[in-house]
């Protein structure tokens, strides 16, 4: 096995919240941006969508990195079979948390890693399901979280690393990261599996 601080390591994203839990694991990697069109295809399902953005994500940058090991990620919430993507505006963030006030949300986040280190692509990938139950919440409540927290860039419309985390009566998980946007448990798996050691 190679150790991963021995490995160019890239992560094929742009947010901050994966740079930080990458970070968790270890300090040798860098950051490229993946150039992937995000829009949904027809009929595909939200964990379709999430599985084939991972790989798009980590293809797409490692084309572009030969002989790095590159991870891929993309996170879909889904409310009623429907897919419920980053608000963009405080209006828009308000009105996804009402529709999830007192239900429960799932967050597919899928992971793929691709290693270009033998010069022919080996792709390994797994995802994530985690299920958020939101308490019951009032309009002046959604107000002050979405003007204290802005999250407008977040699935779902929260930042379950920040203040998002009492807008919930519980998580069912199996890796509380994934919620953050990188399941670092699964992570460390795939990273195992294409001969990386960890610490």
């Amino acid at each position: 096995m190679t150790r991963i601080g021995d490995v160019d390591l890239v992560l094929g994203s742009t947010s901050r919240y994966r740079r930080e839990l990458l970070a968790r694991l270890t300090s040798s990697f860098r950051v490229h941006a993946p150039l992937v069109d995000e829009t949904p295809r027809a009929g595909e399902t939200p964990v379709d969508v999430a599985a084939r953005l991972a790989a798009a994500k980590a293809q797409a940058v490692a084309a572009a990195c030969p002989g790095a090991v590159v991870i891929g990620s993309d996170q879909v919430a889904e409310l009623d079979g429907r897919a419920l993507g980053k608000p963009g505006t405080p209006e828009a963030a308000c009105a996804q948390l009402r529709a999830c006030s007192g239900r429960r949300v799932a967050f597919h986040t899928a992971l793929c890693v691709v290693d270009t280190r033998l010069g022919t692509w080996r792709s390994h990938a797994e995802a994530d399901l985690t299920r958020v139950v939101f308490r019951k919440l009032h309009d002046d409540a959604i107000a002050r979280y979405v003007e204290a927290e802005r999250p407008l860039d977040c699935a779902g419309s929260f930042k379950a690393e920040g203040l998002g985390i009492a807008l919930f009566e519980r998580i069912e998980n199996v890796d509380p990261t994934a919620l953050i946007g990188l399941p670092l448990i699964a992570l460390a798996r795939l990273l195992r599996a294409a001969d990386i050691e960890l610490p």
